[in-house]
C-alpha cells in the first residue's frame, strides 16, 4: 500500500512538472487576434470613454436652454410715528402701522433663437391701520428678441455647436485608436511567425551542423578523414554558432509572444502561460498600387486629416460668434398681461382670471461700446486664428500625401524582395546539395560546407522576414491611408 501511494505521489509530481513545462496552446488566427483585441485592449477601452464624454459635454452645452423657475415671498412691517397736529384737529396724530405680504414667482429662460422669456406672477397684500386693506397683484410674460447682436448666434448656440464638433472629433479619435490597434496586432501577429520560423530555420541550421559533424566522426573513424586536420573542430564551432543562433531565435519568439499578448488582453497574468500558435503561414498576395488611389483615400478619411478639417469647422464657429458681436444691442422689448385688485386674494385672483384690466408695453433698447475695442481685436485674433489652422491643414495634407508615398514604395520594394529571397533560399539549397556531393566524393571541404549551410541558413531567414516585411507593408500603408477598417471588414460605429 505504501509503495502505491508513492508512486500516485511520484506520478503527480511528474505531471505536474509536465504542465509546468508545456504551457497550454491556443491557435489563433490574424481574425481572432483582432476579436480579441476589440474586446479587450487596454488602450481601446480607454478611449471609447472620449465620445461618451463628448456626449455628456453636448447635453451640458444644451443646459443653456433649460428654463429657471423662482419663487420668493416677503412679509414686512413698519410703524410711522405719530405726534404733532394737523390743522383741523387738535388731536396728536396717531402713529400709522402697515403690514404687508408679497409673493412673487416665475419663469424664465431663453429660446434657441436667442428670445429671452419671463413668465411672472406677483401678488400683495397691504394693510394700514384705519384702513382695511388692499389686495393687488398681477401676471404677465416680459419677452426681449435680440436683432443684431446674439441674433444669428450667442454663447450657448456656439456652445452647443462647439460640443457637437468635439464630439465629431473624439469619434475619429477612437477610429485612430482601432487603426492603430489593429495595425499593430496585425504587426505583431507577422513578427510572431516570423519569429516562430527563424526557430526553425535555426533548428535546420543546428541539424545540419550536426549532421556534418556526426557524419565528419564517422569519417576520422573510417580513416577517410585525417584526425588533427581541423574538419572536426570546424564542426564543433558550427555546432555551438548554430545552437547558439537558436536561443537567441527561441528568446526572440518569447518576446513577440509576449508583445501580441499584451495587445489582446486586460488581464495578462491569464496569457502568461498560454502558447500563442499562429494559425496559418505567411502568404504574400501580390496588390496592385495606385499612388493617386491611396492619396484620395488618405486625404479623404484619415482620422487626423477629418479631425484637422474639424479644427477649422471649430474656428469657423467661433469666427462667425466673434463677428458677430461687432455689432451693436439692438433687442425688441415686449410686456403683456393683467392686473387685479381687490380687498381679499380672491379678488385680485378672480380680477386676473376675468383678464379684464389687460397691460401691454412694446419697446426697443440699443447699446453700443464708443470704441468696441474688445470685439474688433477679438474678431481679428479669431480671423488669424483661422487662417493659422487653414495652413496647419495644407502642412498636414503634405505629410500625409508624403508618408503615403513612402508606405507605397516600401510596398513594393518589400514585394520585389519576397521574390528575390525565394530565389536566393531555392539556388542556396541547390548549391549546399550539390557541395554535400561533392564532399561525399571527396571533391570538397568541411569548410566549403560549412559556409553553404551558413548560406542556406540566412537564405532562409531572409525569405521569410521579406515576407514578413511585405505583409507589415502592407498593414502600413492601409493605416496611412485610413483604410485599416475596411480592409479587414470591421464596422465602425459609436453608440
Amino acid at each position: 500500500m505504501k509503495r502505491i501511494c508513492a508512486l500516485a505521489i511520484f506520478a503527480a509530481a511528474v505531471l505536474s512538472a509536465s504542465a509546468q513545462t508545456n504551457p497550454a496552446v491556443r491557435t489563433m488566427s490574424l481574425q481572432d487576434c483582432f476579436t480579441e483585441a476589440l474586446a479587450h485592449n487596454l488602450d481601446l477601452q480607454i478611449e471609447r470613454y472620449a465620445p461618451q464624454i463628448s456626449l455628456y459635454d453636448l447635453y451640458s452645452a444644451y443646459g443653456g436652454y433649460d428654463p429657471a423657475f423662482n419663487l420668493s415671498g416677503r412679509h414686512s412691517y413698519n410703524v410711522s410715528p405719530g405726534g404733532g397736529f394737523n390743522q383741523y384737529s387738535t388731536n396728536p396724530i396717531p402713529a400709522r402701522i402697515t403690514k404687508s405680504d408679497g409673493f412673487n414667482s416665475g419663469i424664465s429662460g431663453v429660446l434657441p433663437l436667442g428670445l429671452q422669456y419671463n413668465f411672472s406672477g406677483n401678488i400683495a397684500d397691504t394693510a394700514s391701520s384705519g384702513n382695511s386693506g388692499s389686495t393687488s397683484g398681477e401676471i404677465g410674460v416680459n419677452l426681449t428678441q435680440p436683432l443684431l447682436k446674439n441674433f444669428w448666434t450667442d454663447g450657448n448656440r456656439l456652445s452647443v455647436s462647439v460640443a457637437k464638433n468635439r464630439m465629431k472629433y473624439t469619434e475619429q479619435s477612437l477610429r485612430n485608436q482601432i487603426i492603430t490597434t489593429i495595425t499593430a496586432v496585425e504587426n505583431a501577429y507577422y513578427e510572431l511567425i516570423y519569429a516562430r520560423e527563424k526557430v526553425k530555420v535555426q533548428q535546420q541550421a543546428l541539424d545540419l551542423a550536426q549532421k556534418q559533424l556526426a557524419d565528419d566522426k564517422q569519417r576520422v573513424e573510417l580513416k577517410v578523414l585525417a584526425e588533427r586536420g581541423g574538419t572536426i573542430e570546424q564542426d564543433e564551432a558550427q555546432v555551438a554558432s548554430s545552437r547558439a543562433s537558436l536561443i537567441s531565435a527561441q528568446f526572440t519568439y518569447v518576446g513577440d509572444q509576449n508583445a501580441l499578448k499584451i495587445l489582446l488582453t486586460d488581464n495578462y497574468a491569464r496569457w502568461q502561460e498560454l502558447e500563442i500558435i499562429p494559425a496559418a503561414p505567411m502568404e504574400a498576395v501580390k496588390q496592385l498600387f495606385d499612388l493617386q488611389d491611396s492619396w484620395t483615400k488618405g486625404l479623404a478619411q484619415r482620422p487626423d486629416m477629418i479631425q484637422a478639417k474639424l479644427d477649422v469647422e471649430q474656428q469657423g464657429l467661433q469666427l462667425k460668434y466673434s463677428f458677430n458681436q461687432l455689432f451693436p444691442q439692438l433687442d425688441l422689448t415686449g410686456s403683456y398681461g393683467f392686473n387685479g385688485q381687490g380687498r381679499e386674494y380672491s379678488d385680485a385672483f378672480g380680477q386676473i382670471d376675468q383678464g379684464n384690466a389687460p397691460f401691454y408695453s412694446v419697446g426697443a433698447q440699443f447699446s453700443i461700446p464708443l470704441s468696441n475695442v474688445r470685439a474688433r481685436n477679438s474678431y481679428k485674433t479669431t480671423k488669424a486664428q483661422q487662417q493659422q489652422i487653414l495652413l496647419r491643414l495644407k502642412q498636414l495634407e503634405q505629410n500625409v500625401m508624403l508618408q503615403i508615398d513612402n508606405a507605397v514604395s516600401q510596398a513594393r520594394s518589400a514585394w520585389e524582395s519576397v521574390d528575390v529571397t525565394r530565389q536566393a533560399r531555392v539556388y542556396a539549397e541547390v548549391a549546399l546539395e550539390a557541395e554535400q556531393g561533392k564532399y561525399a566524393a571527396g571533391k570538397s571541404t568541411t569548410f566549403t560546407v560549412l559556409q553553404l549551410q551558413i548560406k542556406l541558413t540566412t537564405a532562409r531567414s531572409d525569405e521569410i522576414r521579406s515576407l514578413a516585411d511585405y505583409n507589415k507593408a502592407l498593414a502600413n500603408l492601409a493605416q496611412q491611408e485610413g483604410s485599416t477598417l475596411e480592409r479587414r471588414q470591421i464596422d465602425f460605429k459609436v453608440k
